[in-house]
Order: C-alpha cells, then structure tokens, then sequence
C-alpha cells in the first residue's frame, strides 16, 4: 500500500462522519490521481465550497488544518511511486525499498552536523596516520573510508585483521586519531583496541548504534549510527548502509575544510590512478 492510499485512508475513515459538503470534498481527493492547486481558494472555487469547509472536513480526517492535510497529500505523492508503478513491484522488492527508506531517514534524523564538523577538523589537522578499526561488514566500510578520504590527501589506514587491530592500538602515538566502526559495539577485537588506544593517548571516534553508556569512557566522540533490527546480521539490507551514509557526511565536511587544498590532492591522486591505468605490463 502506497502511503497516497495512507492519506486516502483517513479520508475513508472518516467519511461517514462528514457533511454532504464536506463529502464532496472527501470525493475528490479520492478520486484525484495527480498532484494539482490543492490550495483552499482554488478548492474552494472548484468545489463551490468555502474555505471554512476545507478546514472543518481537514479536522474531522484528523489534520490539524487543512494546509497540514495538502501538505501530506502532496508529500504521498513526491515521495513514493505511483500506484500503477506501485503494481510492478513485487512485496519482497518493497520491503526492501521500505528498509532502506527506514534506515535513511533514521540516519539524516540522528546525524550532528557540529559533530561531523569536530571530527572533520581533527582528521584535517592530525599529524599522523589515522588508523580506522573495523572487523567483518564494518570492515568492508573502514576499507571504503581509507580509499575515499585518501583521494583528498588524508593519511589513513583501514585495519581490518584482529592481529593488527591489537598491534595498532598498542603503538598509536599520543595525541594520534583513531576511528573505528562497530554498529553493534560489542566487537570486542575493536572495542578492546579503542580501548588500548585510549590509554595509550590516542583521540578516538567510535561509529555505533550501541546506546552502552561505558562505551563513552572510551572514546572522546559517540557517532551515533542508524539501526534497524537485525541489521548487523544482513538479513535484511547491507548493514553497511547507514556506516556509509555517515561515510558521505563526513567526507562532505571534511572536503569543505580547505577545499581548494583537496581539490588539488584529488586531482592529483586521479592522475596518479590514470598513470598506473596506463602503464602497459612488461
């Protein structure tokens, strides 16, 4: 079910209750198929009702108003597919569009933008290597984060082996960065090295879903990551998702930092690729 029927649902429920006039109200909209002037003085002029009625139908359908009621009427519009679409797809691709609806919204919804700026502005001023801890699908996007953040000229390393984990965290030099990724925060190859890293001086960034308020005695910033039950195991979409998402943030904050400066890195590090794409084998 589209969310257009959600909204034409309302209208449903409440049309018993409605006036002959309002019901000639609820009978467009139900029967409207594309977004229009929904505005209450074109309505009004098309329904030979008044704006009062508008308003009075909108309540009765359980808007606060009647621009409240347009406003979630057009929004089912632009934001899902339309019902001939809708027919074309199949339940099990919808719970999967569904899903990844669901996980963006929860991951725009918790993103702190002076957070993503603090981070950006330690990755552009740190001295060192910057380490980034991440072990199984989490792996897979510390990889993804050394490969875009090198592009801009950082100096970073994903570490995705238990062993190396252990070492890095035990030779990090103080004051050095330290990122890692774990959305369950339970990873204890990972936990146990931002841990070490921690004693050993290291500024450290943990990416997570855990709400384990010991976790924050470890680290000096919480990224606080999208959840949808389940995720971690990838039983539903690609658990990596909403690590990625934050990924694409962070890596906007930290180019806009002395953009011109990465721009140039970016492009030299695209002609280095191209070399390398051209060299013929001997």
């Amino acid at each position: 079910m589209s969310t257009v029927d959600s909204t034409k649902d309302k209208i449903r429920e409440a049309y018993d209750n409605l006036t002959k006039s309002e019901q000639q109200v609820a009978d467009y909209f139900l029967e409207n198929t594309e977004i229009s002037d929904f505005s209450s003085k074109h309505i009004s002029l098309l329904l030979y009702v008044s704006e009062a009625t508008l308003s009075r139908f909108a309540k009765k359908c359980g808007f606060k108003g009647y621009r409240e009621f347009v406003y979630m009427y057009e929004l089912d519009f632009k934001d899902y597919f339309t019902e001939k679409e809708e027919k074309e797809i199949s339940d099990i691709t919808r719970s999967v569009r569904k899903n990844y609806k669901d996980i963006m919204v929860k991951a725009f919804d918790l993103i702190d933008e002076d957070q993503m700026r603090r981070i950006a502005t330690k990755l552009s001023n740190t001295e060192y290597t910057v380490p980034v801890y991440g072990m199984g699908s989490s792996g897979y996007v510390a990889r993804e984060f050394q490969l875009r953040f090198m592009r801009l000229g950082l100096d970073v390393i994903a570490i995705t082996d238990s062993q190396m984990i252990a070492m890095n965290a035990s030779l990090v030099k103080r004051g050095s960065l330290v990122l890692a990724f774990s959305i369950s925060g339970t990873t204890k190859v990972v936990i146990d090295g931002i841990k070490k890293a921690k004693q050993n001086g290291a500024r450290v960034v943990l990416f997570t879903a855990s709400k384990d308020k010991k976790l924050a005695e470890l680290c000096d910033e919480i990224v606080e990551v999208a959840y949808l039950k389940e995720l971690e195991k990838g039983t539903k979409i690609s658990p990596q998702i909403s690590l990625l998402i934050l990924i694409d943030v962070l890596y906007s904050y930290y180019f806009a930092n002395d953009s011109f400066f990465k721009a140039e890195k970016y492009k030299r590090t695209l002609s280095a690729l191209e070399i390398e794409k051209n060299i013929s084998p001997l």
